[in-house]
């Protein structure tokens, strides 16, 4: 195992940036992969259990689709914690352990980090709605007295979407969404959102 560490290491901190030009990416839902506990749902433990199978594969990178704590009206697309794992796919820990464990098999893992929007369950939305219009809380979305800005703007989803403005009685406002009205935009032109979005990356 020391050998495979010491190749694993050279592999994560000095590979060819263009890596992924000949890399084996094997994506994955954590919540249909595998089952530790026997709960019928996947979660990090499992994943865990199968790294050596899936090295056996010839896989050299996992792509998780997201694992955050959300109301999964979206399949995990809305994000209400950026920083956790939904409980039914295990905890933090858990996730660390597998990403180290990962990394000792020379296995490379990305993340899909959704930052397009959030869930409006989210606790910066749910700060938002309840702020003063103009202040800073607020200002994490984008806001609008009237549903009429960015009209020429497509609707993505118009099966179940009329407008990419929804109304939050408790905001007295219509926030931007560019996907579902249970996920609105986040707010780019607010340096405090990228800061915030740029520490959950790290």
């Amino acid at each position: 195992m020391k050998r495979l560490s010491e190749r694993a290491n050279a592999a994560l901190l000095n590979a060819d940036p263009l890596w992924y030009k000949d890399a084996v990416i094997y994506q994955l839902h954590i919540k249909s992969f595998y089952d530790a506990n026997g709960d019928g749902v996947g979660d990090f433990a499992g994943l865990h259990a199968k790294l050596d199978y899936l090295v056996s594969l010839g896989v050299d990178t996992i792509w998780l689709l997201p694992f955050y704590p959300s109301p999964r009206r979206d399949d995990g697309y809305d994000i209400a914690d950026y920083r956790n794992v939904h409980p039914d796919y295990g905890t933090l820990a858990e996730a660390k352990r597998f990403v180290t464990a990962a990394h000792a098999r020379g296995l490379r893992v990305i993340t899909e980090l959704v930052i397009n929007h959030t869930s409006d369950q989210h606790p910066w939305f749910q700060r938002a709605r309840r702020a003063k219009p103009g202040s800073a809380a607020r200002n994490y979305y984008v806001w609008s007295d009237n549903d009429q800005k960015y009209t020429g703007t497509r609707i993505i989803f118009c099966d179940t979407e009329k407008s990419n403005w929804s109304w939050d009685a408790e905001a007295g406002a219509y926030f931007w969404h560019r996907f579902y009205s249970h996920q609105p935009d986040l707010n780019f032109d607010n340096p405090q959102v990228l800061n915030e979005v740029l520490s959950v990356m790290r």
